[in-house]
């Protein structure tokens, strides 16, 4: 995975590489455990020039041209990051498919600051992250697939839970073009509709963030959007061979 990102006035810019390694180990023919990890390269680099700080205030404005007491040790800082995780996945019947995992993430606790500890005061490493997820997939009939899913994560004192279900129903009984329709709660945060289409093995999903807390004052849209289009890639389905496959397949 390679991930950049620029943001704000002071053009914080971020570059990730991250790569990552799983091994499935099947338990009869009905479960599967995962153990995975996840290893990166992460560098965070910021421009000061035109950023302004408290004690640059001239009487009137903000203004860069006025001195500041307020520097910074580096302007780039670079890390190793390391994250892990177990998934379990149960499916007894080709009707059934449960799944939920556990991860914990910035395991090594890498410091992210352009300032020294001294100077800052506080210890700028980054507390650990830990996330869990339980979702399944229930075939209803031959037209109707039915999706639950929860996620909670927790990092210091922040934390986010989100659940809900979306369905999926088959227009064609090979399964060649599905129509998709969803709703998820972010809790004391969002409603969050999604509609989609399934033709072959591409997916085409559109959400739409509907802000019901207080920060939908901040926000001109009221919400956030987005689009994704998935691509299934190619793969064998063993013609839905528990025992040669590692995932469930609906047919």
């Amino acid at each position: 995975v390679i991930l950049s990102d620029v943001a704000g006035a002071g053009k914080l810019t971020t570059n990730k590489v991250y790569g990552s390694l799983a091994y499935h180990q099947m338990i009869g023919i009905s479960s599967l455990l995962t153990a995975g990890f996840n290893a990166g390269w992460v560098n965070k680099r910021i421009n000061t020039s035109d950023l302004t700080f408290p004690d640059q205030f001239d009487g009137k404005f903000f203004s860069n041209q006025v001195p500041t007491s307020v520097l910074l040790d580096v302007s780039s800082v670079s890390y190793f990051d390391l994250q892990a995780g177990i998934n379990y996945a149960y499916f007894p019947t080709d009707k059934t498919y449960l799944n939920g995992g556990i991860a914990i993430w910035h395991i090594n606790r890498p410091r992210e600051s352009f300032f020294s500890t001294e100077q800052s005061g506080f210890d700028s490493r980054l507390s650990p992250r830990f996330s869990g997820f339980l979702n399944g997939s229930f075939k209803i009939n031959e037209e109707v697939i039915i999706n639950p899913m929860a996620y909670y994560t927790i990092q210091a004192k922040a934390s986010e839970l989100t659940a809900g279900i979306y369905a999926q129903y088959n227009l064609k009984e090979a399964r060649e073009i599905q129509l998709l329709a969803g709703l998820y709660y972010r809790m004391n945060d969002a409603i969050i509709p999604m509609v989609g289409l399934t033709w072959n093995n591409i997916r085409l999903l559109f959400s739409y963030d509907v802000t019901i807390s207080s920060l939908n004052k901040y926000n001109q849209s009221r919400g956030a959007w987005e689009f994704s289009l998935i691509n299934y890639g190619l793969y064998n389905e063993y013609k839905g061979d528990k025992r040669q496959s590692l995932c469930p397949v609906f047919k």
